[in-house]
């Protein structure tokens, strides 16, 4: 069975949120931080390339507007973390993988 079979409706639009602190309405501008999900449970961070960026350097952080926030979808095995400037509320955006709610686990004894 394939996974687009085993997980019907799977799209970019399929994911979890979670709001913490005041939520979205307190700021205008965010800190975003992306991660990455693995198959042995790790999550890793995910940092862009900077436009001028040479060798390993990378951003350090990333700011978005409430537009932009409010419009990002994440990747089926993306968490994006969204975390006001100003009150320190935000949003979490989980992906359908990330959030292992379709995953069927048996423990091994």
């Amino acid at each position: 069975m394939t996974a687009t079979v085993a997980m019907p409706g799977n799209t970019a639009d399929t994911f979890l949120v979670h709001f913490f602190g005041g939520g979205l309405d307190d700021d205008d501008r965010f800190v975003v931080e992306r991660f990455r999900t693995l198959a042995c449970g790790d999550i890793r961070p995910v940092q862009p390339k900077a436009a001028n960026a040479k060798g390993r350097r990378k951003a350090k952080r990333i700011t978005a507007s409430l537009k932009e926030v409010v419009a990002m979808r994440p990747d089926r095995t993306e968490i994006i973390i969204c975390t006001g400037l100003r009150t320190r509320g935000g949003v979490q955006k989980w992906g359908s993988i990330a959030t292992s709610l379709l995953c069927d686990r048996k423990q091994r004894g």
